[in-house]
């Protein structure tokens, strides 16, 4: 069975159903700081063999490393990837953890685009998203700052990264919005329009959104945080690893959520398939413009992942997981 397909309209480009999350790779669940492993620089090109071209990173995992592996494993086959970084977020590392400070001044965000071209290695970065709108600056000035990048043939399309509906017919009054990204999985729901986003404000049915505006909606997090899968011990996480500091992820919270996981696990044995490819089946059936970025840094699970684009849940297998309860313990 050939592996379906999705359109991202701004770019007039196809890509698998699902993309590749690199922050992994290199920032907050390890402790390694190595912009140039050889695991991360595989598993990309692997992606690209199968077909995911959607690469996601940013400035500010690992201080703009994480920008320089994916520029290493794209070399030599840029045109089959599909570059989507972001700006707005500046990385810092606090008592040993990644925290980061929202910066959307326009001349940070002109001096942010210029970096991550140098550190790609590209002429052009075809998805550039505001990876936070910055309270202490209008978004009508970051996002015309961006909209200036596409006239200057930095960047092809630009999004944008924990917004409400409100804020994206600002920034869609002022350019088009390619790409909406925000969390999303079955304990994270608030871009359903059924909660409030990170900065506690209602985000409203952003997939909807994206739908009505040709736009597509790109969830991070689509397993938890690898929580979904069933195969991590949030027990056994070190300190530097950020989920092992999460309120989903500690005490009574965490032995709550496991039974989340284990209705999943139900349905996935029921098909012949594993908790993280029901997760995923999951959110890829909220729509067709619809394209998570699961993250990993083991082919094996790339495989696994990719496995969930043809696995046909029936309506019984959604309406229970459309019934379950809210997660215990906020995102963050």
């Amino acid at each position: 069975m050939s592996t379906p397909t999705r359109t991202i309209p701004a770019l007039g480009r196809t890509t698998a159903p699902i993309g590749l999350g690199c922050m992994g790779m290199s920032w907050a669940y390890t402790s390694r700081a190595d912009a140039y492993s050889v695991d991360g620089v595989d598993v990309i090109r692997a992606a690209l063999d199968r077909g995911i071209t959607l690469l996601d990173t940013s400035d500010a995992y690992a201080a703009g490393t994480n920008e320089e592996l994916v520029g290493r494993a794209i070399s030599g086959r840029r045109d089959e990837a599909i570059i989507a970084t972001k700006g707005g977020l500046v990385g810092h590392v606090v008592d040993g953890r990644p925290t980061l400070e929202r910066d959307g001044r326009p001349k940070h965000l002109r001096e942010a685009v210029d970096a991550s071209l140098r550190r790609l290695g590209v002429d052009v970065i075809d998805l550039y998203y505001l990876h936070r709108i910055d309270p202490q600056v209008p978004v009508e000035e970051s996002w015309g700052t961006l909209a200036e990048a596409v006239r200057a043939g930095k960047v092809r399309a630009i999004g944008l990264s924990e917004v409400t509906t409100e804020q994206a017919d600002t920034a869609h009054g002022i350019h088009p919005v390619a790409a909406i990204q925000s969390e999303l999985s079955l304990w994270t729901r608030d871009a359903l329009g059924v909660g409030t986003n990170s900065d506690g404000a209602a985000a409203g049915d952003l997939v909807g959104w994206c739908a009505a505006h040709e736009a597509i909606f790109v969830p991070f997090s689509p397993l938890g945080r690898g929580f979904l899968t069933g195969a991590l011990d949030p027990g056994t996480l070190p300190d530097s690893d950020f989920r092992a500091h999460l309120p989903r992820f500690t005490g009574d919270a965490a032995r709550t959520n496991l039974r989340l996981v284990e209705t999943v696990r139900e349905i996935a044995e029921r098909h012949g398939a594993t908790p993280a490819q029901v997760a995923l089946a999951w959110v890829l059936a909220r729509g067709p413009e619809v394209i998570p970025i699961p993250g990993t840094t083991r082919i094996t699970r790339l495989d696994e992942n990719l496995g969930a684009t043809t696995l046909e849940l029936g309506a019984d297998d959604l309406s229970i997981l459309d019934g379950l309860p809210a997660a215990a313990g906020s995102r963050y």
